[in-house]
């Protein structure tokens, strides 16, 4: 299905990257890098099923539920090229990983992927040994998922749908202001905003010690 979906995305090779795909781009690449790095150790320590399911939740989890998500372009819209190459090169590596468990269909993707050398086998392909992980940025990533996480669980209790923009209210310090273009576009959100009080009647959530505030006195009826 993430095959499926990446494959048939048209491509725009004029249109800029947005934001919130940059951040997306980044993120993952060091996802995947520290996850990478534990497969490689789990492997030497024949640790099998756990080497298993680190690449399960990395393709899973972080690739298809959050990644491809951030990524993926509006409706019947085309996506940028860089994007674009980027989500081939990530699914190219996961694949390699994943080749070990699931021979057969990894083969398959992976030689529809791109235009392959004659002979060219993903079971003679070696496993990438680029480590570079960026610890800070992952934690950060991690109290944004959790932002978007809360707003969801909101809309869901209210009944609000999708389609309809919320805006978010900060109270006192911003921790992850510079992944906001992820946040927006994942929540629907018009605005993020740093206030002192919050709105009245807005639906609010802690993440570690700073309170975030959902208005809902308009989208209520």
């Amino acid at each position: 299905n993430a095959y499926r979906l990446v494959s048939g995305w048209t491509i725009d090779d004029n249109q800029p990257i947005p934001e919130a795909a940059k951040l997306a781009i980044s993120w993952f690449e060091s996802k995947q890098n520290e996850v990478t790095a534990e497969v490689a150790d789990l492997f030497s320590k024949y640790r099998l099923s756990e080497a298993l399911m680190a690449v399960y939740k990395l393709f899973w989890d972080e690739f298809s539920s959050w990644y491809l998500e951030m990524v993926k372009p509006g409706y019947q819209q085309p996506i940028d090229k860089a994007t674009y190459e980027a989500t081939l090169g990530f699914f190219d590596a996961l694949l390699r990983l994943l080749h070990p468990f699931m021979p057969f269909i990894t083969e398959e993707l992976w030689q529809q992927l791109r235009q392959r050398e004659p002979g060219a086998s993903l079971m003679v392909t070696r496993l990438s040994e680029t480590f570079e992980v960026n610890e800070k940025f992952l934690q950060e990533f991690e109290v944004a998922k959790e932002i978007i996480s809360n707003i969801r669980s909101i809309r869901l209790q209210k009944n609000i749908a999708m389609k309809e923009q919320l805006r978010l209210q900060v109270i006192g310090n911003h921790p992850v202001e510079k992944l906001n273009p992820v946040i927006m576009k994942m929540c629907n959100l018009s605005s993020i905003m740093v206030v002192y009080n919050k709105a009245e009647g807005a639906a609010s959530f802690m993440i570690g010690t700073t309170e975030f505030a959902v208005p809902l006195i308009d989208m209520l009826d």
